[in-house]
């Protein structure tokens, strides 16, 4: 059988397990050209006859709607040799935290490989048959997505072994704008806080692959040979469907637009015994436990200056869902909680929101509130905000703790920033 057909079968196989829509345009802008877009229309001769390795998901999608990998086997000359999985696996569908294993596709035995698994740096071995690494995955905005803590890798990888790798840019979906939370302290960090940013960093993949690149730099005496392939029409003020009327989930408990937004908030209730949503069709935007008095909650949070959000009681069951949740926390227990809808996405502070929401949690119940310590000090990135939390501290006063470091990051962050 021919090569060309028996790859383009191939990733027919990959990909028959999500919807790829074809991505529709807000009519009122410029139509916006992924890294991948660019990658296709001006890069082609430059990997033809390379040997390529691409870092990939369901999300690698051009702007037709047309998958990257698909796309690249279609052309003569280009040689893919590795596919490399991040968390949730190539087609996306793999619950959180679920290691995935490696694998051969079995029409054109091109290997996938796992960077979630026993491994989730490349190894040496890994990168032999490789001239090019190409990375091309939809990020969140948010520290603790892994996706960023797989490309921080990946850059580390190449800068070691001496190969040069192309990141495709994509937009950061909740703005380019915004940026909360505590800088990691690198005592703590892990897969879910790679490197000293915050939780809501406000930059693009590309632009955090420069960052990591010179961080990488300072502590390993190494640098890759990186290259980004830049968007074209993005703003940074603009949220994904400021261009496109259709989300497609980068993973899948972040099924909504509306969810990313929340997200780097409520997030870090995953870090506690209560109930994140997980286990819902509204992951992350339900929040809730047995022993919650919804209406006593939102009467507290309500006089800690919560903007750009209107709070509902609600009841849900978390349960098993295929491909969203196996085992969710509090599986099959009657939850009382909120359900957080945004109303003015860009007064809303997620981060803050979280924060305050634990401490209204802790000051009703006190002795029914339970945090996982290692794990919520990894997503909120120190033990200062769960100490501070714990001793009833206004969480005004937490969230002022972390201002002036802030402000030195986005000193930094602005010599990275490419739009």
């Amino acid at each position: 059988m021919n090569l060309t057909l028996i790859t383009k079968i191939f990733f027919l196989q990959l990909i028959c397990f999500v919807s790829l829509p074809f991505y529709s345009y807000a009519q009122q802008q410029d139509q916006l050209k992924f890294g991948a877009d660019r990658l296709v229309e001006e890069y082609l001769s430059y990997l033809t006859g390379k040997k390529l390795g691409l870092i990939v998901n369901h999300t690698s999608l051009l702007s037709n709607g047309k998958h990257l990998v698909d796309v690249l086997l279609s052309e003569d000359g280009v040689v893919i040799t590795s596919l490399f999985s991040p968390e949730h696996g190539i087609r996306g569908d793999a619950d959180a935290g679920k290691l995935i294993s490696d694998g051969f596709d079995p029409a054109t035995g091109i290997k996938i490989i796992s960077l979630y698994g026993k491994t989730k740096k490349p190894t040496k071995e890994m990168l032999n048959n490789i001239d090019i690494l190409i990375y091309d995955i939809q990020d969140v905005g948010a520290r603790f997505y892994t996706y960023i803590s797989t490309l921080y890798y990946a850059i580390e990888a190449a800068a070691a072994n001496n190969k040069k790798i192309l990141v495709l840019d994509r937009p950061n979906p909740i703005s380019g704008e915004k940026v909360e939370g505590p800088l990691l302290d690198l005592n703590f960090k892990s897969f879910v806080g790679i490197a000293k940013i915050p939780i809501r960093h406000g930059m693009t993949i590309g632009e955090l692959a420069l960052l990591f690149n010179d961080d990488i730099k300072i502590r390993k005496n190494i640098s890759a040979e990186l290259e980004i392939v830049k968007m074209v029409n993005w703003n940074r003020n603009e949220y994904y469907d400021d261009y496109f009327s259709e989300w497609l989930p980068p993973s899948p408990n972040i099924n909504k637009l509306e969810t990313a937004i929340v997200y780097p908030g409520t997030c870090l209730i995953e870090g506690t015994n209560i109930s994140e949503g997980r286990g819902t069709i509204e992951p992350f935007l339900k929040i809730g436990a047995p022993f919650i008095d919804a209406v006593k909650v939102i009467e507290e949070l309500n006089k800690h200056s919560i903007k750009g959000v209107k709070l509902e009681s609600v009841r849900f069951i978390p349960v098993s869902i295929k491909g969203m949740s196996a085992s969710p926390k509090l599986k099959d227990t009657d939850c009382n909680g909120i359900r957080i809808k945004v109303t003015d996405r860009d007064q809303f502070n997620p981060v803050e929101f979280g924060v305050k929401l634990i401490s209204v949690i802790i000051s009703l119940y006190p002795d029914k509130i339970k945090f996982s310590n290692d794990f919520f000090d990894k997503l909120a990135g120190t033990d200062y905000i769960r100490k501070l939390l714990l001793k009833k501290t206004d969480p005004d006063l937490i969230i002022s703790r972390w201002q002036d470091e802030l402000k030195y990051f986005l000193q930094i962050r602005n010599n990275y920033l490419l739009y």
